[in-house]
């Protein structure tokens, strides 16, 4: 770390690779924090959460019961211990709560004061936070597995919503009119909103190469239904997962599959699966629930860091809190657990220092008589 420094001090390394060394270096420690509570509010499983990208400190949740729930992250007390308060709910006796499991939260990317939400009683809602009224609702005739607002967007408003068999949408971080879809039939598609034809490829997880022991599985991302998309924080991949038990990196503008091996990503979800990725990591890191547990693994290499145990049934999402590295995840628990670095130990000779007092600090006077 000291050497981090020096090197910034004397202008030989870039300011933010220390900032990246030490957010590596906190998600690597990211261990249960048994100090810190989420309220429990949910009287079933937990779908989807949502940190506000304005502040980081309120977050969404939304469960099968169709409750939405909003906490605030923020700890006043300064005491080690304490629970994050769930500040208001739209919970079974509100007149305009969902009918049926939410499956989607997202905050308004630009202002807390508004959010949406998506359901399998077929509506989008808007809503209004200081009112928690909702400011239109939007029906559809099939399913809403999934929606998403561009967290770039500035010429557009549009929210992207698929029905039936369309369990996972996402707009790019670097391109507003770029969106990428997954769906059951093992597709994933990438979209130019602005074209009258829409679709600018259609990723095919052999490269284009048909493959030989059956032609019906070209121009497919998995062999199994695509329940879960995310793009890297820089927007040039796209992470998809499938109930074929893989996890695929893509090349977000040439849609040429990278061939990471991440090895067995177990999913037996039968519905849109919430992962995510870090920010402002050197490397950067994927965080995929898979089954009671939340896999990390390594984006670029494929590599399986670490297991994180803590719930006690399927984890459905996940979201990162990336100005403090943490991680929230929920699952059919009814749970909501906070994932934070471990604390720096000190090291022995840190503590033995902290015994031995520098003799320029000792207190140079004495009551011996013996001395005049």
């Amino acid at each position: 770390m000291l050497a981090f420094i020096s090197a910034r001090q004397a202008g030989l390394d870039d300011p933010l690779r220390l900032r990246r060394a030490e957010s590596t270096r906190r998600v690597l420690s990211l261990e249960l924090n048994k100090d810190r509570d989420v309220e429990r509010i949910h009287g079933s499983g937990v779908n989807t959460l949502d940190i506000e990208p304005v502040e980081g400190r309120y977050m969404l949740s939304g469960g099968s019961d169709g409750v939405i729930v909003l906490y605030d992250l923020e700890n006043f007390s300064r005491k080690p211990c304490y629970t994050c308060k769930a500040i208001c709910s739209v919970g079974r006796s509100h007149p305009d709560v969902h009918k049926f499991s939410v499956e989607t939260v997202q905050w308004y990317p630009r202002d807390t004061g508004m959010f949406t939400s998506s359901s399998f009683d077929k509506t989008l809602k808007i809503w209004d936070t200081n009112t928690l009224q909702p400011a239109d609702v939007f029906n559809f005739e099939g399913t809403v597995y999934s929606h998403h607002m561009s967290p770039v967007a500035t010429k557009h408003c549009l929210i992207a919503g698929h029905r039936q068999e369309v369990l996972a949408v996402a707009w790019s971080p670097r391109h507003e009119y770029v969106l990428a879809t997954a769906s059951a039939d093992s597709r994933v598609k990438l979209w130019d909103v602005r074209r009258a034809s829409g679709c600018l490829i259609t990723l095919d997880q052999y490269n284009g190469e048909k493959s030989k022991a059956s032609s019906e599985a070209a121009n497919t991302a998995h062999n199994g239904r695509v329940n879960g998309l995310c793009f890297t924080s820089d927007g040039l991949h796209l992470l998809t997962i499938g109930t074929d038990d893989r996890m695929r990196l893509w090349n977000s503008s040439s849609g040429e599959n990278t061939l990471v091996n991440y090895g067995k990503v177990c999913n037996e979800s039968r519905k849109g699966l919430k992962f995510t990725t870090s920010t402002g990591c050197d490397p950067e890191f994927a965080f995929v629930p898979y089954g009671s547990t939340i896999a990390v693994y390594t984006i670029y290499s494929g590599e399986l860091i670490t297991m994180l145990r803590g719930h006690y049934n399927t984890v459905d999402c996940c979201v990162f809190q990336p100005n403090f590295q943490e991680l929230y995840s929920g699952s059919k628990d009814c749970n909501i657990l906070a994932w934070v670095p471990a604390l720096r130990e000190p090291m022995p000779d840190e503590d033995a220092a902290k015994q031995r007092l520098n003799p320029a600090f000792e207190d140079g006077w004495s009551s011996s008589d013996d001395e005049g």
